[in-house]
């Protein structure tokens, strides 16, 4: 039996399936995950403020952003290939060559950690970060960048590791609870849980690091923290699309530096204000600069990074590090 369709025919329609195979292919290489590790804090707001400005899809990416509370869960996640990247703290590329891994950020998000030591009121006599020996210290999970932070300035005000405990009760409502049933008597946190303590007078600041001036302060320079962070070989193999996640999240930096916070918070779910948009505003007005306006690296801010975490980690003390592996200003800096 003979075809009914015409050679020319024959070859349009092979054609037009090649296109349609070869857009549907182009689709999937663009189609990212992302790990974040805690979308609703302040300090990992460019993750979710660039999917609700639409800048992913205006680069023909398809991206899917996933909610993880503890830092080290999302880095194992993307080594274990489950994840392409991880919006969290720079310094676990630092760690992580130490370890033979090798990851960089690839968009640095900010040039402070945007964290704050609080303390219970239930403990009027802690005035210092030496006053905590023998308590428990709240932090997002062990072996998390809040966890790398307590530790240090534990160690730096003269209390070795040992004589006080970190205990992972995540942040938000966890982590209130932990401190209000007294569990922890200090911790580490992010804006809005600071606001939502402090506004209740249940805890107090006593180490503030939401700016690059007070970060300076508490850790002998800036500290450059939130960043896009992800395997050095996946990056390698795929830099048309990490260019385009470059340019979506350098746009959505340079919005947050030209926009008021009143606006940047209109774009935010509503349930991120945690029942009070007005304290989530001003916390974000307070803390906004805390983020880099272009997604480059800070000048020096690897070097303290790697100083603070030698001071305490014994995976860091004494072993070499190439701190150029550990980032990359080639896609912020061909941003569109």
């Amino acid at each position: 039996m003979k075809s009914s369709i015409k050679p020319n025919r024959l070859l349009q329609a092979l054609g037009l399936a090649a296109v349609l195979f070869a857009s549907a292919s182009a689709l999937a290489a663009d189609k990212v995950t992302i790990i974040v590790g805690g979308y609703e804090k302040q300090i990992y707001l460019p993750a979710k403020l660039t999917e609700s400005l639409g800048y992913f899809k205006a680069e023909g990416l398809e991206v899917e952003l996933l909610n993880e509370a503890s830092g080290v869960d999302a880095e194992n996640e993307m080594l274990a290939g489950a994840v392409q990247g991880v919006v969290g703290f720079y310094d676990h590329c630092v760690d992580l060559q130490t370890k033979g891994k090798y990851v960089q950020s690839v968009v640095q998000f900010s040039q402070a950690p945007g964290e704050v030591e609080l303390v219970s009121n239930k403990h009027p006599q802690i005035k210092s970060m030496a006053d905590l020996r023998g308590k428990s210290l709240g932090v997002t999970g062990l072996g998390s960048s809040t966890n790398f932070l307590s530790q240090y300035l534990m160690v730096k005000s003269g209390v070795p590791l040992g004589e006080f405990s970190t205990i992972p009760v995540g942040a938000g409502t966890t982590f209130i609870a932990a401190m209000t049933q007294d569990k922890i008597q200090a911790g580490m946190t992010t804006e809005p849980t600071i606001s939502r303590l402090l506004k209740t007078n249940e805890a107090r600041v006593l180490v503030d690091m939401r700016t690059v001036e007070k970060t300076k302060a508490a850790l002998g320079g800036t500290y450059p923290a939130a960043s896009l962070y992800m395997s050095t070989d996946w990056v390698e193999k795929n830099k048309p699309t990490v260019q385009k996640l470059a340019n979506a999240f350098v746009k959505t930096l340079k919005f947050i530096n030209t926009h008021s916070a009143a606006e940047i918070a209109d774009k935010m779910p509503k349930d991120f204000y945690a029942g009070d948009k007005d304290s989530y505003t001003k916390a974000l007005a307070d803390g906004k600069a805390m983020f880099t306006p272009d997604g480059v690296m800070p000048a020096g801010g690897p070097e303290t990074v790697l100083s603070v975490l030698a001071a305490f980690s014994k995976n860091v003390k004494g072993k070499t590090v190439d701190l150029s592996k550990t980032y990359t200003t080639e896609f912020v800096k061909n941003a569109k």
